[in-house]
């Protein structure tokens, strides 16, 4: 009796163990490296290292560790600086900062991508080759309840 109760021990531990998956933000090569048991998390293989995501966020649904972002990855809609009039992007166009500073580009709202990433206080909360990096910059934007709501998130060490 005492070796059925070790071996349903093991088998309880075992399962419960592979339930936990990675965190978001941790490093993977699949999907089944985020999560072996309900396929929400993902692989995002084009960040450096893999980035374990759930993509199509909103506001609540991110694990306790991160939040969700919105990227918009095709800027430069008319090519020119939409911080003086963000009516110039149009109603299918958004103003969203370019890079670190000031820069403002137009994006098309049909390009945004809304992903659960890691949130951190500074880059020694981020692993090697990423960096902490402040919401509303580089064509990203946290999706808040709150107006210009920010949050700082893992990024790949970039621009």
């Amino acid at each position: 009796m005492t070796s059925f109760i070790r071996a349903a021990f093991f088998l309880a531990f075992a399962a419960q163990l592979a339930a936990c998956g990675k965190k978001i933000g941790d490093e993977c090569k699949t999907a089944f490296d985020c999560n072996q048991t309900d396929e929400t998390r993902t692989c995002d293989i084009s960040q450096p290292g893999g980035y374990c995501i759930i993509e199509g966020c909103d506001q609540h649904s991110c694990p306790d560790e991160a939040a969700c972002v919105r990227f918009f990855p095709r800027l430069n809609l008319p090519g020119e600086d939409c911080a003086s009039d963000p009516n110039v992007c149009g109603f299918m166009g958004k103003c969203i900062v370019d890079g670190a500073g000031p820069s403002r580009k137009c994006a098309p709202l049909s390009s945004e991508i809304r992903r659960c990433v890691l949130m951190c206080d500074s880059d020694g909360d981020c692993r090697d080759g990423y960096e902490c990096r402040t919401s509303g910059t580089f064509g990203s934007e946290a999706l808040s309840d709150v107006p210009n709501g920010q949050v700082q998130f893992c990024s790949p060490r970039g621009p």
